[in-house]
């Protein structure tokens, strides 16, 4: 008979994003006693990001432990958004099963089907826990019966539908077997979890086999690996070698181990079959690799990382205000920050371009890579961005293009709308459910182009009502012609200078202004939307003459309409071809890759030609 580890269980959590599961982590370290009674312990511990606070997402992927009677759990708290997907896939080899939490309202969303499909390929028992059972209008028994629809969908196997279900509010600490049945304590999820999830094989006689499946960085240590050891034992102080996803092997000895505990690493001395563990000492080593001993290289097999989808150029910022807002302005900062970017995040690629001051970045989608930038202009970089691009794969001779499955929730007034907007970006709807209360829900397959820029348009076509989510599907063949896109043209500065109250109000009735009275622009920098599908070269910067007929004052009670502020997304969004988005640490400004108005023409004529 097998011998297992009774002691320890491992296990992930997936969800969609803002299902709550990062918060249903802070209840389960508070209440198995983790942290001491006099701890202060920020909420969402598990996010230690600035962004991930601020935006309430889990970028990456987290792991925690927790003591639980005699019984040790490592969490594993995994991204709910699918430009992260790359390290939702990693972690289901770490585990043995899932914790599946679904808002008790929301019920199936895009996210929660990425990341449940993932965790059944890798044949993981799951446990449902059906979040947020406090909200007023909740309804468990349709989504539990949601749940199960999804998991048939998904192939599920009969040991897999049996799945236990717990209800609980993250929020306020419940927890039960019942929905009605709410104790103020998380024993119920606990005692469930030991009860259903597997423990580790215990083959700690054998050979060693740890396998890296994260990556961290630290200025101390370096590199470092974190994995599980799915054979034998491991010492500090220990020779092995690490055999390296190239079929090379290096040898090296191992220098710091580290268990977790809590949000805490410890150092230990030594980890056994089952454990998940951090590894200091090797310089060169990457996701997939297997550390095992000199005498008996046996690899694990690699793991498969989600490539990129999505490119971006990242150019050295060249406009006029070069310089004056960022610290870190000059192509060799730009291109250290993208490498060390790489020691850690396994989905991103970046090569070199014809020119040494500008980068071809690839990621997983917008968010990846906005992210990305949101953390360089936050540490003082300055630079610009091209329009976004997906990437074209030849698949068996076929060119192929990725393709997203989108789902919206509108209030039915708006259905005729989007699903126009939709069809006219390539999009095939799959399914549509009018779920009652004037609320319909809309699946759709989208190519991943026809959806780069779209949810600016479809905040306003449902007045910010509508709700979208999308995650990738598959690769699928190309479709011929121009998929989506900006339809309207830009108004685009005639001179350098300050923006005036006057001739903001003079382009009013020519379309929507991004800039305040008072904003420093130079020329070639858009400073609004045209309400036409044309570029317009405009002068912001017009005072009014003073006469001796009309007071300096008298247009101090006219008003302007309320300005359009990008937020960095939108502004990738939002490029075209001819167009960049240049970021620094204080603003996010959008201007035309040729700035001057003539020259800026010529171009367009050659190309017509």
């Amino acid at each position: 008979m097998t011998q297992v580890r009774e002691d320890l269980r491992n296990i992930a959590i997936i969800a969609h994003v803002d299902h709550g599961k990062t918060t249903l982590v802070d209840q389960m370290l508070h209440y198995s006693g983790t942290f001491r009674d006099n701890e202060h312990v920020a909420e969402r511990a598990m996010d230690s990001n600035d962004i991930e606070k601020e935006r309430g997402i889990t970028i990456l992927a987290k792991n925690t432990a927790i003591n639980y009677k005699d019984k040790h759990i490592n969490i594993l708290d995994t991204p709910g958004h699918a430009d992260f997907g790359g390290e939702v896939e990693r972690i289901m080899k770490m585990v043995d099963g899932v914790l599946l939490v679904v808002d008790a309202y929301e019920g199936c969303m895009p996210q929660t089907r990425f990341v449940l499909k993932k965790a059944l390929e890798q044949k993981l028992n799951p446990v449902v826990v059906l979040n947020k059972i406090d909200r007023p209008n909740a309804r468990p028994g349709e989504v539990v019966d949601e749940v199960l629809d999804l998991f048939i969908e998904l192939g599920a196997d009969d040991s897999q539908l049996e799945f236990p279900v717990v209800y609980a509010s993250a929020l306020n600490g419940t927890s039960g077997n019942e929905p009605e049945d709410q104790q103020k304590t998380m024993e119920p999820l606990f005692e469930t979890i030991i009860e259903h999830i597997p423990a580790p094989i215990d083959n700690r006689e054998d050979p060693l086999q740890f396998q890296i499946t994260l990556l961290d960085y630290n200025d101390y240590l370096g590199r470092i690996g974190v994995g599980r050891v799915f054979r034998g034992k491991i010492k500090v102080g220990q020779q092995v070698s690490l055999l390296k996803t190239d079929g090379k092997v290096k040898n090296f000895r191992v220098s710091k181990l580290f268990g977790f505990i809590g949000l805490k690493r410890t150092e230990i001395q030594e980890a056994e079959a089952g454990d998940i563990i951090a590894v200091a000492g090797m310089e060169d080593i990457n996701v997939g690799e297997t550390v095992c001993p000199t005498d008996k290289q046996e690899a694990l097999p690699i793991l498969r990382i989600d490539e990129p989808t999505l490119q971006m150029e990242f150019v050295v910022n060249n406009s006029p205000f070069a310089g004056k807002e960022g610290k870190h302005v000059t192509s060799r900062k730009i291109e250290e920050r993208l490498l060390t970017q790489l020691e850690t995040d396994v989905s991103l690629r970046v090569d070199p371009t014809g020119s040494p001051d500008a980068w071809i970045v690839s990621g997983r989608g917008e968010l990846h890579l906005s992210i990305l930038v949101e953390n360089m202009r936050r540490e003082g970089f300055e630079l610009q961005l091209s329009k976004p691009q997906v990437i074209i794969k030849e698949i068996d001779g076929v060119r192929c293009e990725p393709v997203e499955r989108v789902q919206i929730d509108v209030p039915e007034d708006y259905t005729g709308t989007v699903m126009e907007s939709l069809g006219e970006r390539k999009g095939e709807m799959m399914d549509m459910v009018n779920q009652g209360n004037g609320q319909v829900r809309m699946e759709f397959k989208v190519p991943s182009r026809g959806l780069i820029g779209y949810s600016t348009e479809f905040m306003t076509q449902t007045r910010g009502y509508g709700i979208i989510n999308h995650t990738f599907e598959e690769y699928a063949p190309l479709i011929p012609g121009q998929v989506g896109g900006r339809r309207q043209g830009v108004l685009v500065s005639l001179e350098n200078g300050k923006s005036s109250t006057y001739g903001i109000m003079n382009l009013e009735d020519r379309g929507i202004i991004f800039v305040d009275p008072g904003t420093e622009v130079y020329a070639g920098m858009i400073v609004g939307e045209h309400n036409r599908d044309n570029d317009l070269t405009v002068n912001i910067t017009k005072e009014k003459h003073l006469t001796n007929v009309r007071s300096a004052n008298k247009d101090q009670t006219s008003t302007i309409r309320k300005t359009r502020k990008l937020t960095l997304e939108e502004a990738i969004e939002y490029l075209d071809d001819d167009e960049y988005c240049e970021v620094t640490p204080d603003s996010i400004r959008l201007r035309k890759k040729i700035l001057n108005k003539n020259e800026r023409e010529k171009a367009s004529k050659k190309k017509q030609i």
